[in-house]
């Protein structure tokens, strides 16, 4: 027992300090990787510091995005008077703390040794990719408690009355095999969307991006055998005139941002700004209106600076670690990562005609009398939509990014409003709202919940299955394209 409990102590103090803090878990993968490498002490001191004050950036551009649209969030909510459920993964988050014992009796502690057990099993599968074909390992550490938190809460809504041991290992596999999966599907995408970058995405959306992407891959090769031209992506768009102006990132991000975040404003009126304390007394609106929609064009070009200052000295050092424990693996990151490649322009469209299919999704609710009323929130409006404007513009062209982030801002709201509904967590505030956990997992929730451990046995098969069908697809190249990108695109004549 004493040596249980000196285990235990360890983890804990492993997953508050390095696992839920990104910046250091990003920081101590590299540490490693480049003593693995055998580098010079002081370019692994230099390594370290890099990686964790690059992801410091990234989370400073991310938190200010965060802040920034708060006041317009909340200023709906309010405005309108609207009791309603938000989509955050921190509101889901702590909804799961506030209801888990009320509604199972069950401790939110629970949930680190799930993420334990879980991560573990993360790591075993890369560990022998030669037989499950799996690439990426996810190491987002506060994303990982959110996701354990929810898929707690939903396998036991499913499972209320089996025993501790036997819900822990259920959970375990499916979670572990869900963030290995998902990972791993977003490889290829990455790899081509960065030239090669070397990571994996490990956040909310991963099933989302691959669909979106593919999709638009589809649509766009339908599209050409048809005789029509092919669509220009956003970075190769050359607009001509004064509209040059919005072929720089910054500048038409700050314009869109001042029409969109201006209109919202105009809408909630300096009155209410000022009584909600988002405004000072005898500020100019206008003024205020500049000010926040500038600010998010000022932070997104931070998180863009952190994303160059530490991807290259992840991926450096992420080969000694592949070549010594992980053979052809990958390290899966924020999602947030993906905003320093591409057209950044896409990033920009994809947020806002996602929102557009978020606030749709809204006013249909309210429309139809929903149970449940949906507050967006920020990190599903912006991060799932950004990243998958992203990728569809990468894989289809522009008009890709405008139409999939629309479709996937529907899907989100409307999927977590059914969802948090049905397992109870809308009645405590809050769910976490993002592209897989408004579908992936309300599919697998239904397929336990009516089929009992026959639908555990097929949530497991269909995920065990994923890489095995994304290897037959490319039997050649599926390894090579972590292994040796350039090799890769000699391939497959994309040199």
């Amino acid at each position: 027992m004493a040596i249980l409990n000196i285990l235990s102590k360890i983890w804990d103090y492993f997953a508050t300090n390095i696992l839920q803090q990104p910046a250091f878990m990003i920081g101590f993968i590299v540490l490693l990787g480049y003593i693995l490498e055998k580098k010079k002490w002081y370019e692994v001191l230099s390594g370290f510091l890099k990686a964790t004050v690059g992801y410091f950036i990234l989370s400073a551009g991310s938190v200010g995005l965060i802040n920034t649209f708060r006041p317009i969030l909340v200023g709906l909510k309010d405005r309108f008077h609207l009791n309603a459920m938000v989509t955050d993964p921190y509101f889901g988050q702590n909804a799961v703390t506030a209801g888990i014992m009320k509604e199972f009796g069950r401790s939110f502690a629970d949930t680190m040794l799930l993420l334990l057990f879980a991560y573990i099993i993360n790591i075993v599968l890369v560990r022998f990719s030669k037989y499950t074909k799996l690439r990426a390992v996810f190491t987002t550490g506060n994303v990982q408690v959110q996701q354990a938190a929810t898929a707690f809460w939903l396998i036991l809504f499913c499972f209320p009355k089996l025993g501790h041991l036997p819900i822990l290992i259920v959970m375990s596999i499916i979670l572990g095999l869900y963030w290995a999966v998902g990972s791993n599907l977003t490889v290829d995408i990455t790899q081509e969307l960065t030239d090669g970058a070397g990571f994996a995405i490990a956040h909310q959306q991963m099933f989302g991006i691959f669909i979106f992407a593919k999709l638009s891959e589809f649509l766009e090769n339908r599209a050409k055998k048809k005789g029509k031209k092919e669509a220009r992506r956003l970075e190769d768009v050359k607009l001509p005139g004064f509209m040059s102006i919005f072929n720089d990132n910054m500048v038409s991000t700050s314009i869109l941002m001042l029409i969109f975040i201006g209109a919202i404003l105009v809408v909630l009126g300096p009155d209410y700004l000022v009584k909600a304390k988002f405004m000072q007394p005898g500020q100019s609106f206008i003024f205020y209106i500049l000010q926040t929609s500038l600010q998010f064009a000022v932070f997104l070009a931070i998180l863009q600076l952190g994303v160059r200052t530490f991807v290259n000295e992840l991926t450096e050092s992420f080969t000694g670690i592949s070549d010594k424990w992980l053979p052809g693996s990958v390290p899966g990151i924020d999602v947030a990562a993906t905003l320093g490649f591409g057209s950044p322009n896409a990033g920009t469209i994809g947020f806002l005609f996602g929102a557009l299919g978020q606030f749709t999704m809204i006013i249909l609710l309210l429309i139809f009398h929903s149970p449940t009323i949906v507050i967006a929130g920020f990190i599903p409006l912006f991060f799932d939509n950004a990243a998958i404007g992203l990728y569809s513009n990468n894989r289809g062209g522009f008009k890709y990014a405008m139409i999939m982030p629309f479709i996937s801002g529907l899907i989100q709201i409307g999927g977590s409003a059914l969802i948090a509904t049905w397992v109870g967590m809308a009645k405590y505030g809050g769910y976490i709202g993002m592209f897989d956990w408004a579908t992936v997992w309300p599919f697998f929730t239904v397929l336990m919940k009516f089929l009992g451990f026959v639908g555990i046995a097929l949530v497991i098969i269909i995920l065990v299955m994923i890489p095995q069908l994304q290897y037959r697809a490319d039997k050649k190249g599926y390894f090579m394209i972590t292994e040796d990108y350039e090799g890769w695109k000699k391939l497959h004549g994309k040199e």
